[in-house]
């Protein structure tokens, strides 16, 4: 039986927060097996498209390779790579590029957002859209295609990039042979995304985010940031609409939450619940906080780490774009 092959890709644009942790890395990290072949990649050539700030760039690709290790990715396991160390999934981006119709591209939902804003200042309608944002998907598609990817863990609003490899990648198939995989998503609708301070998701765009290995003091004065209702201790509080028991339930186990709960019901301060969240995340995170800063000081052994992935990519990269290659006519004569 064929393993399933994931793939997942992190852009380098900022640093984690407990949002990319729960909803994202955490689950990535524990799917990792011998069931299932596993690819993770920094993608710094997505990240061009939102920024261009050289060393917001660079700074993140390590604060994120950082996260991933101190976490405890089996890079023994799990292929490792950032994704300008693989010079074929470019090569084949242009390739792609060629197979793909404008039309599908004006689709894209960020093509569209960006539009609609647009139209909505009175601009022109392409106002500041460059052709990374308009061919973004293409570029995702050459990361899914280039590995043959059967699984790409996505969020609901990921769907349809998905959905267009599998269009490009058919297309490709058509014109020149059976080549790519056709990749499906992997929607879990049991992670979590979580509530930022000021009660919407999580997001650096609402600048609302906890990172993830903050000092344990600026922990705490993050958590006790969180927006909560003006009910005093003793009056019964509601766990549904509560940032603190969201996040509580993302930490907790079942016990926990349970207890948490019943604390909720007999009405518990907001002061104690943040304190007891606190501690709760604290614990969880402390030995991969230390092992984070171990990594920040030892920069070379991420590089390390990176270049070791990229190698183990370029195994599978480059026999397959040779294969591409020479389906599209572009070989030795």
């Amino acid at each position: 039986m064929t393993k399933a092959r994931i793939l997942t890709g992190i852009t380098t644009t900022g640093t984690p927060h407990l949002g990319n942790y729960v909803g994202a890395i955490r689950p990535a990290i524990r799917s990792v097996s011998d069931d299932a072949e596993t690819y993770f990649f920094l993608a710094d050539l997505h990240a061009l498209i939102k920024c261009q700030d050289p060393e917001k760039i660079h700074q993140s690709t390590k604060e994120i390779a950082a996260t991933w290790l101190a976490l405890g990715l089996d890079c023994d396991k799990a292929v490792f790579y950032r994704q300008s160390d693989v010079p074929e999934i470019s090569e084949l981006n242009w390739v792609l590029s060629c197979m793909t119709a404008k039309g599908l591209m004006n689709r894209a939902h960020a093509y569209k957002a960006a539009v609609d804003q647009n139209t909505a200042d009175g601009l022109d309608a392409d106002a500041a859209v460059t052709m990374g944002l308009f061919s973004y998907p293409v570029l995702m598609a050459a990361d899914i295609l280039m590995f043959n990817a059967s699984d790409v863990p996505v969020g609901r609003d990921q769907i349809q990039h998905v959905e267009m490899a599998r269009d490009i990648a058919a297309r490709f198939n058509h014109h020149f042979g059976e080549t790519f995989t056709l990749p499906k998503a992997r929607v879990d609708d049991n992670v979590a995304v979580l509530q930022g301070l000021d009660g919407r998701k999580m997001s650096k765009s609402y600048n609302n985010t906890i990172p993830l290995f903050l000092p344990e003091k600026k922990l705490r004065k993050h958590i006790n940031k969180i927006k909560t209702n003006l009910l005093e201790p003793g009056q019964a509080k509601d766990t549904n609409d509560s940032t603190v028991f969201q996040l509580w339930q993302a930490f907790a186990n079942e016990a926990q939450i349970a207890d948490m709960r019943q604390a909720f019901a007999d009405g518990i301060a907001w002061g104690e619940a943040k304190k007891q969240l606190a501690d709760l995340i604290n614990t969880e995170l402390a030995e991969p906080r230390e092992r984070y800063e171990e990594l920040l000081a030892d920069t070379a052994k991420i590089e390390s780490v990176l270049k070791q992935g990229a190698e183990k990519a370029r195994d599978l990269s480059a026999p397959l774009l040779a294969n591409v290659k020479k389906a599209i006519g572009i070989r030795c004569l």
